[in-house]
């Protein structure tokens, strides 16, 4: 194994969108036992310490590689389309239109059931969202919208959490 090597190389995975979270998971398994550091027990602390950096990487790649959102950022930036979400944040019209909407619906929910209809909307946006960063990322080649999904897409975690919270006071 290469520290250098891609998310995807290190677990044999395409170098694509679209992945089977069960392989993601039984290949961070089999690297984990791999790379444990009690497997260089007796080779000394040198190559414990090699293990435990592997085990670290090994960890942050299954991090990225299991959340759709994760991995979609990670694939545009390893295809020249950087997120860069903290000094681009242009968004289209209609979706900050949409976003308007959703905290206003946000702000004036007073039910659960208001709150719970607001995050379904916002679970099916999510779907179609990711269903468009997989479609410009494996079949359309095309990172920089792809990108632009991306930043969107992250602005509609941020609200689900913003739901979530609402939904948690309520609960009180």
């Amino acid at each position: 194994m290469n520290l250098h090597y891609s998310d995807f190389e290190l677990f044999g995975l395409p170098q694509r969108f679209a992945q089977d979270q069960g392989a993601i998971a039984e290949r961070w398994k089999q690297l984990q036992r791999e790379a444990h550091p009690d497997r260089f027990a007796a080779q000394g602390a040198s190559a414990q310490r090699a293990a435990l950096q592997w085990s670290v990487r090994i960890n942050e790649a299954y991090q990225r590689l299991k959340d759709p959102l994760k991995r979609a950022s990670y694939l545009c930036e390893l295809l020249g389309a950087p997120i860069e979400a903290h000094s681009n944040t242009a968004m289209p019209p209609d979706f900050l239109m949409e976003q308007i909407e959703w905290r206003e619906a946000l702000d004036e929910a007073q039910a659960e059931d208001e709150l719970e209809e607001l995050s379904e909307r916002v679970t099916q946006r999510r779907r179609e969202m990711l269903a468009q960063i997989g479609q410009l990322l494996d079949l359309e080649a095309d990172p920089p919208a792809a990108a632009q999904q991306v930043r969107a897409l992250m602005f509609i975690e941020r609200f689900a959490h913003d739901i979530e919270s609402r939904l948690a006071q309520l609960g009180q």
